[in-house]
């Protein structure tokens, strides 16, 4: 008997079932993956596609982003990662929605997808849409669009601050020569005169000082805070509909924070675009967010306005959110945490995912997994607690 043939699953409710495979096992999964990702590989790296192929019709034309039921997998050689696992909301035009959601949850695997960066060939879409109207009336599935064809509209239609300035800026290139090379590849007509003079343009309109010196500095010479201004002025240089701020203030100071988002927030106004803002930090989408969406373990589990989530989450998973916030109300000596663990992302269950850590948990909540309630035209919990036989059950224990 081998190493790993000692280890063999067992399975207990509500504990993480973490699996060793037999060499055998890894190599026929492996295999079937290869088949898998060469499948979706060669559909992306299709040249001369007929445009209709790819075009579609928004449901709403006031979105400037639809996602439809959106599933993007990791194949990986222990087993299939579902990391985004049918996820649908809208992004309206001139508006800020925010995705929040623990570490793992698939908020940025959701901005790749959009962006078609999500890292291949084990990453893909594997299913699903993502509805795109571009500043030309074109509406573009993203989902089923080829490589060549995403390149005119990432960067330009749509753009992205990543969540780490240093590791997005090229250390070996000056920061005028990245950012002209945005311009230059997306502006038509563009010089080196005009994107240079576009560059400086757009470090004064996020507030960097001395921006001739700027401009021709390394990346390692600039503090975190200006590294960030200098990729929210890559990202804006180009005017996109769309700007996606992947946790944008995760590694600056306080002070720095709020004059990020207070910056972020005056560039959407002037430019009139929409921003999907990816956190953690329930702070941030309070201050920053029209609509919120919380995600977990891959699925939206609540959405709905910044208000209707804060006055009243609906969600155990949210409420335990709200509660692990700071403030100034705390009595108690210790902060709220939420109990137990996210599940193990490659067997995961075909009940709630939040059933193991939830203390409303009922019988139902093991058995199947909640559908969306619709509390108002805005606001929706996939919570058993709302209807059916969750209901009951509650009605039955209060008794």
């Amino acid at each position: 008997m081998g190493f790993f043939d000692r280890f063999k699953v067992k399975k207990v409710e509500g504990v993480d079932d973490t699996m060793y495979l037999t060499l055998r096992e890894e190599r026929q999964i492996t295999k079937e993956n290869t088949k898998i990702i060469r499948e979706f590989e060669r559909q992306k790296n299709r040249k001369n596609v007929k445009e209709e192929e790819y075009l579609t019709q928004m449901k709403d034309p006031s979105n400037v982003v639809e996602f439809d039921n959106l599933h993007t997998y990791f194949f990986t050689e222990i087993g299939t990662v579902k990391a985004v696992n049918g996820v649908s909301f809208d992004i309206p035009q001139g508006k800020i929605v925010g995705v929040v959601g623990e570490s793992g949850c698939g908020k940025s695997v959701t901005s790749l997808s959009l962006m078609q960066l999500v890292q291949a060939p084990q990453g893909q879409i594997v299913d699903g849409s993502i509805r795109y109207l571009d500043s030309s009336g074109k509406c573009y599935d993203i989902a089923k669009m080829p490589k060549d064809k995403m390149l005119e509209i990432r960067g330009k239609e749509i753009s992205m601050i990543f969540q780490e300035p240093m590791t997005s800026l090229n250390p070996v290139f000056k920061i005028g020569e990245q950012m002209d090379e945005v311009v230059l590849l997306h502006v038509d007509g563009a010089t080196p005169e005009s994107a240079k003079a576009r560059s400086i343009e757009m470090l004064n309109l996020v507030g960097i000082a001395d921006v001739e010196k700027i401009y021709n500095n390394y990346p390692h010479e600039l503090s975190g805070g200006m590294r960030q201004r200098v990729m929210i002025a890559m990202a804006l240089a180009c005017d996109p509909r769309l700007i996606i701020a992947d946790e944008p203030t995760t590694a600056l100071d306080v002070t720095i924070q709020a004059q990020i988002l207070e910056l972020l927030q005056n560039v959407k106004d002037k430019i009139n675009g929409s921003i999907m803002l990816i956190t953690h930090d329930l702070g941030v989408i309070a201050e920053m967010a029209d609509l919120v969406v919380v995600m977990y373990a891959g699925r939206i589990i609540e959405k709905g306005t910044v208000h209707e989530i804060f006055k009243n989450p609906k969600h155990p998973y949210t409420i335990g959110l709200m509660k692990s916030k700071p403030s100034g109300d705390t009595q108690d000596d210790r902060l709220y945490s939420i109990k137990g663990q996210v599940p193990n992302p490659i067997n995961m269950p075909d009940y709630c995912y939040f059933c193991n850590r939830c203390d409303h948990a009922m019988k139902i909540c093991s058995e199947e997994y909640p559908e969306l309630v619709e509390f108002s035209p805005t606001h929706m919990a996939a919570c058993h607690l709302y209807y059916g036989k969750g209901l009951l059950e509650q009605k039955k224990g209060k008794e």
